[in-house]
């Protein structure tokens, strides 16, 4: 197999270097021990930008291929790469693809180097969502449970203090931002002043004891706080602790190793945001969906809840769609997982995909079996409108 590369630099001018696999300076940017050390926005950005059209084997579970032979028009994405390397647009530190199992491209720009995790922010609620799905295949909780009261999963609460139609609250609705939890402002700040009071199930009384009641109409989608319920019944459920079970049941069996996951105020693993993930990892998070939470042969989450997580299971309108543009529509939600229709041509494909504000995404398109991981430091991104643009007619134009 030939390996291609190109070397471009962030400035008007561009150096291209096409070299082979042996050359030491063809490698991916590695960042340094005192990069890794230090704060993800305290890191340079990259002299040269980084573009791999055959990925290097790095005996890290992922099966590479090379884009063009494999599958693929190497063409069309190496000249978007070139684009984003020269205008910088949407900030992008790294742009990565893989169709029908195969890892095919690989880019690095801005602050992106192929060992550095980089900040999840919400994406990490998908990888909390999993966790849930973990618990399930291990027979620590069943599907029937995700139509259960939270308040069921808890035994160190005083229910004489909650609120009215606390157990209304399901874990479905949870992993779909539908707890119908409401705290004012004022008692958020109130309640953040004593946060010993937070600590374990401590932060479950809070919010069951300072919402608004719950009704019918409170239960509808509001992007908030409510991952930090599910982190909780992870935590009451399996062996051990939530951060060690996530550790051993789904980052040790992907071969996660290179990540850091912020402590939420509870203690417990922050579940809304906080991880970080290098590139590649992200993929196999990807790979772990695509194909329904099975890894190496081994199903890790059950095939049900995958296909649940990434169902459009609430629809939240065109109005303000992260990433999108005029080919993105139909946004929908699942349980951590977004969804949009991304029309390429007389053609609409639905694709589901893990999101973080600055930019991080985990995008499957399930029809073409095509994967598209993306980091970035920006919030002003078009991410989706580029991969319905751009990335799709690379790949629909290559169909069998």
């Amino acid at each position: 197999m030939s390996r291609f590369f190109i070397f471009i630099t962030l400035l008007p001018f561009a150096v291209i270097n096409t070299g082979l696999a042996q050359h030491a300076d063809t490698k991916a940017p590695e960042a340094t021990v005192a990069e890794i050390k230090m704060s993800f926005r305290d890191v340079e950005y990259l002299d040269q930008a980084f573009i791999d059209a055959a990925p290097e084997e790095r005996n890290d579970g992922l099966i590479v291929g090379e884009l063009g032979v494999d599958s693929g028009n190497k063409e069309m994405i190496v000249k978007l790469a070139q684009e984003l390397a020269e205008t910088k647009e949407g900030k992008l530190d790294s742009l990565l693809i893989a169709h029908k199992g195969k890892f095919l491209f690989e880019s690095y720009f801005l602050r992106g180097r192929i060992n550095l995790p980089h900040p999840q922010a919400s994406a990490t609620k998908a990888y909390t969502s999993f966790a849930i799905g973990r618990a399930i295949q291990l027979g620590y909780l069943t599907m029937a449970d995700l139509d259960k009261p939270i308040v069921s999963f808890f035994k160190d609460l005083d229910s004489t203090k909650f609120v009215e139609g606390v157990e209304k609250i399901t874990l479905h609705q949870a992993l779909t931002m539908r707890s119908g939890i409401r705290i004012s402002k004022e008692k958020r700040e109130q309640i953040l002043k004593n946060r010993s009071l937070l600590k374990g199930q401590g932060q479950v009384q809070a919010y069951l004891e300072n919402s608004e009641p719950i009704t019918l109409e409170s239960q509808s989608f509001k992007y908030q706080n409510d991952p930090s319920l599910v982190m909780q019944v992870i935590e009451a459920v399996v062996p051990g602790t939530a951060k060690e079970f996530i550790e051993k049941e789904l980052l040790v069996k992907l071969g996660i190793e290179n990540y850091k996951w912020r402590e939420d105020v509870s203690g417990l693993p922050s579940a809304g945001s906080g991880s970080s993930m290098t590139s590649r990892d992200m993929l196999k998070w990807g790979i772990l969906t695509a194909n329904k939470g099975k890894w190496n042969g081994e199903q890790l989450v059950p095939k049900a809840f995958v296909t649940r997580s990434i169902s459009s299971i609430v629809l939240t309108g065109d109005d303000d769609i992260y990433g999108g543009g005029q080919d993105v529509s139909n946004q929908g939600y699942g349980y951590y997982w977004w969804s949009a229709n991304l029309q390429q041509g007389k053609k609409s494909y639905y694709s589901a995909s893990a999101q973080g504000g600055g930019g991080q995404f985990i995008i499957l398109i399930e029809e073409l079996d095509l994967l598209i991981v993306v980091t970035a430091s920006e919030n002003d991104n078009s991410t989706l409108q580029i991969v319905a643009e751009r990335i799709l007619p690379a790949f629909v134009s290559n169909r069998l």
